[in-house]
């Protein structure tokens, strides 16, 4: 009979006693259960960040600009107490401005994060895929071709959006879907809607065209409080769907037959996802336009920091607005004399990446 801490007995060799089988499984649980201790100080410390710098930005758009408007004038304001010079400047011109960017940037990360997600493939990103040139034709055709505006127009837009992702979904699909088949054919549909969407630009006149420009490059200037609130209910909505849904995304990540060995219908789940992420994407074209690559990067940044799950898809929508708004303001203030729409600068963010992101694969192909 040896104590507990005793040398093992009957070696003789004094080496000390092995471990039972219950106590490597307590220490096991024991790192298992730091390591999800860390994990979820990091999400939270990436979150917390993450909305810091949402309401940095914010506060930043609200106050720069010609009128010169300080902290105080801004709370004055927002509390029903400011000059009409400054009511003007904030409510009419700047508020909407960056509501706009929130519902946008959030709606876009998002959206991108499912598609992302659920196909498995980083180039699925809804502006490459020809969703937002769906939203974009759609709306320049309603106003070129039809005469309507306004709300109409917004309308268009998400109709666009959604029949462009149920004709990939219709073309993808052979008893099932793939990612890589539904990213070759939302590029061939994407180039086939941009060409058509330069063929109705090229044959409306000036002022027309220029109208026609956010629906082209994604714009948040001039939001209105109506599209403002439609756009806002909306995004609520689709927020609450998600969030329901969201438990099932960690298993779309597994192969179709591992996702059905744990009781999920894998092709309905994604059919769901997906119809989230383009319901999203719609939402924010219908109000911004196109803004550019949003979608495309938002999500992997959030990966990055964070790493895959359920926290990945909130991260992802904080990223989006950050991305959105910080581009507004640089669309806004660095260009000397004038403002350029914030699609123009999402565009110059994202497009460096695109190409090395094709550049990464064409690497990894070589290699392989």
């Amino acid at each position: 009979m040896r104590p507990d801490g005793a040398l093992a007995s009957g070696t003789g060799t004094g080496r000390l006693a092995e471990p039972t089988r219950a106590e490597s499984v307590g220490a096991v649980a024991i790192l298992i259960g730091q390591v999800r201790d860390r994990r979820r100080r990091r999400t939270a410390a990436v979150l917390l960040g993450a909305s810091v710098l949402v309401f940095a930005a914010a506060i930043a758009s609200l106050l720069l600009g010609a009128a010169g408007l300080t902290v105080a004038d801004v709370f004055a304001v927002l509390v029903g107490q400011g000059s009409p010079k400054a009511e003007f400047v904030v409510m009419r011109l700047r508020l909407p401005r960056v509501l706009a960017a929130v519902i946008a940037g959030s709606a876009l990360g998002l959206g991108g994060a499912l598609f992302q997600s659920t196909l498995r493939n980083p180039l699925a990103s809804p502006d490459i895929l020809g969703v937002t040139g769906g939203a974009s034709l759609a709306a320049v055709g309603s106003m070129l071709l039809l005469g309507l505006e306004g709300p109409a127009v917004a309308l268009a837009a998400f109709t666009g959006a959604l029949v462009v992702a149920g004709l990939m979904w219709a073309l993808a699909w052979r008893g099932g879907l793939t990612g890589i088949r539904f990213v070759l054919v939302g590029i061939g549909l994407a180039s086939i809607v941009s060409g058509l969407l330069g063929w109705l630009i090229t044959r409306a006149e000036v002022r027309e065209a220029s109208e026609a420009l956010v629906w082209m490059v994604g714009g948040i200037a001039s939001t209105g409080w109506s599209e403002l609130g439609t756009s806002g209910g909306a995004l609520v909505v689709l927020l609450t769907a998600t969030a329901v849904f969201s438990p099932r995304m960690p298993l779309l990540a597994l192969s179709d037959d591992s996702a059905r060995s744990l009781g999920l219908d894998a092709t309905r789940a994604r059919a769901t996802a997906v119809l989230l992420g383009v319901a999203l994407v719609a939402v924010a074209t219908a109000l911004a336009g196109p803004i550019a690559f949003v979608a495309l990067v938002a999500a992997p940044i959030a990966r990055a920091l964070i790493g895959h799950g359920q926290a990945a898809l909130a991260a992802s929508a904080l990223v989006g607005v950050v991305i959105v708004l910080v581009a507004d303001l640089v669309a806004q203030h660095a260009f000397a004399g004038f403002a350029v729409p914030v699609g123009i600068v999402t565009g110059l963010i994202g497009a460096p990446y695109l190409l090395w992101l094709i550049a990464r694969g064409n690497r990894k192909g070589s290699d392989g």
